[in-house]
């Protein structure tokens, strides 16, 4: 068998498990949870249920206790943004504020970090 070939079928069969490991957690996830984003509250039926994702809070995917504590549903829309934002915050590194929220599952960036002085100035943009 050529090394092509094999490589080809170690990734497809790579690619069938990863995707059976995801229905099992997936399933056990939206049994568990209501069918609302997590973070945009956007709620889901039936019918666009598909749009509502897994995202593993330690962004460890082989991470599912069974008590689904790793687990929050969020819509694809927001499950984007927190990898994105995450991402970012892991090449911003230690020296810019690449640890702390994003190492421990929170938020990454607080859009009302200065809320308090732009009150007090309102030309500030």
């Amino acid at each position: 068998m050529s090394d092509s070939k094999r490589l080809d079928e170690l990734v497809a069969r790579t690619h069938r498990e990863r995707q059976e490991r995801e229905r099992g957690y997936r399933e056990r996830a939206l049994g568990m949870y209501p069918w609302v984003c997590g973070r945009c509250g956007r709620e889901f039926t039936r019918a666009n249920v598909h749009e509502l994702t897994v995202h593993h809070r330690d962004h460890n995917h082989d991470n599912n206790p069974p008590d689904g504590s790793n687990w929050e549903l969020l819509c694809l829309y927001c499950h984007d943004n927190e990898h994105q934002r995450h991402g970012e915050a892991r090449a911003a590194g230690p020296s810019a504020g690449g640890t702390g929220a994003a190492a421990s599952g929170g938020a990454t960036w607080n859009p009302f970090a200065d809320l308090a002085e732009r009150l007090k100035d309102p030309g500030k943009d």
